[in-house]
């Protein structure tokens, strides 16, 4: 497997400019493809190279990448898809899903070589089963609503409540906290939990879990781990390759097979290779030299 400096290494004998790191991305997309006997759709996020800008996220722009992608593909073998992302708008992964299982049908895996976060982390969800290396992680589906924890602001009114019933003076105290939510936030956050934990827990009924004897059950398991705000010490919480296993994820070691980790860790290389020398952004991509592209 070649390592980080060794792509880079390739990259600079091609002259080291953005056609090379397209090629160099192309090459190890090629050679997974071949490996696993299935199309191959990589999409990455810049976020750890180009923090706060805010084209990382997942939005609805990006099915105009997945089209792009998709077009052309043998759609009657499933797919592999490599998610690296931070998370971003519930709707947004909602729709990437559904096109997805429009276009291939149920039979996808989700392939993590390093984070798949929240709303990532919900499509990785979606997925028949999730590939995962010892050094790769989901976190919490804990949705966001204008930049707070929905979870969060839903646990501090919770908590208002309690205490102003105790003691009716904290009332004044409690005011202030709140006065700083827009009117119908409280609301706004009570509908993203509901839908985001319906959502999830629907794709897991029916996919991932589907043939266990109480796929309700178990979907339900699931999600209540993954949106279990008390014992989560914050958003960006890391869920090792282990712990979901443990929730009742079905995980897929990438170490099981040395060729398979290989191809797909040099393809994860070439991708933060791409973003730490180029303006890109964000990229979705697929073996056959399908590609778009977010850049500055």
């Amino acid at each position: 497997m070649p390592t980080w400096n060794e792509i880079n290494k390739e990259i600079d004998g091609l002259g080291g400019t953005p056609q090379a790191c397209d090629s160099t991305r192309q090459k190890y997309l090629k050679n997974l493809e071949a490996r696993l006997g299935r199309p191959v759709i990589a999409y990455y996020s810049g976020f750890l190279q180009k923090q706060q800008h805010p084209e990382t996220a997942i939005s609805d722009l990006d099915m105009n990448g997945l089209m792009a992608v998709v077009h052309g593909l043998d759609r009657s073998k499933g797919l592999e898809f490599i998610l690296h992302t931070p998370g971003g708008g519930i709707e947004a992964a909602r729709a990437m899903v559904e096109y997805l299982y429009q276009m291939f049908g149920k039979d996808i895996r989700v392939i993590v070589p390093h984070m798949a976060m929240s709303a990532g982390t919900m499509i990785a969800c979606a997925a028949r089963e999730i590939m995962m290396g010892k050094h790769s992680c989901l976190g919490p589906t804990d949705p966001q609503v204008r930049g707070y924890p929905a979870m969060g602001v839903l646990a501090e009114a919770e908590r208002a409540v309690q205490e102003i019933k105790k003691e009716p003076l904290k009332q004044i105290v409690w005011q202030q906290v709140f006065a700083k939510y827009p009117p119908g936030f409280i609301t706004d956050c009570e509908r993203q939990v509901l839908g985001a934990k319906a959502m999830v827990t629907q794709w897991l009924r029916e996919n991932m879990v589907s043939g266990e004897a109480d796929p309700g059950k178990q979907a339900d398991a699931i999600v209540d781990e993954l949106m279990n705000y008390a014992g989560q010490s914050g958003h960006g919480q890391h869920y090792v390759a282990g712990v979901c296993k443990q929730m009742g994820l079905k995980i897929v070691d990438i170490e099981a097979d040395q060729a398979v980790q290989e191809d797909v860790l040099s393809v994860h290389h070439t991708f933060v290779a791409t973003f730490a020398r180029t303006g890109a952004i964000k990229l979705i991509e697929n073996a056959s030299g399908g590609s778009w592209d977010i850049s500055t």
